[in-house]
């Protein structure tokens, strides 16, 4: 009769231990880059002028050049150029640009189902 409560414990686990995880997958460390990230998604902002990348949501995405408000990014290994304020979809992901400053690039990626 012991071995019941064990077995519940062993069972309740992956459960408590799935938020962190989440968590985790949705983490991200830059170089050159600051990431904050939640759930489905994360905010990137990439110093400018410098190799700048992150792995966010357990992909690569790197800030190739900027040309005025035109943005130029790899994400997942695609290439995609999107314009300050709007959004372009690159692997699955959406990618918007939120603001182009001369110091820096902020960038929101999400899952394909948004975010």
């Amino acid at each position: 009769m012991t071995s019941f409560p064990v077995r519940r414990k062993l069972a309740v686990l992956p459960f408590v231990l799935l938020p962190l995880g989440a968590v985790a997958a949705c983490g991200g460390e830059g170089t050159n880059a600051t990431t904050d990230c939640g759930v489905n998604a994360c905010t990137v902002t990439f110093d400018r002028g410098v190799d700048a990348s992150a792995s966010i949501l357990g992909i690569k995405a790197e800030l190739v050049k900027v040309e005025g408000q035109m943005v130029t990014l790899k994400v997942a290994g695609q290439t995609v150029t999107v314009p300050a304020g709007e959004g372009e979809q690159a692997e699955g992901f959406n990618v918007s640009v939120q603001s182009v400053t001369k110091d820096n690039v902020v960038v929101k990626i999400s899952g394909g189902g948004g975010g």
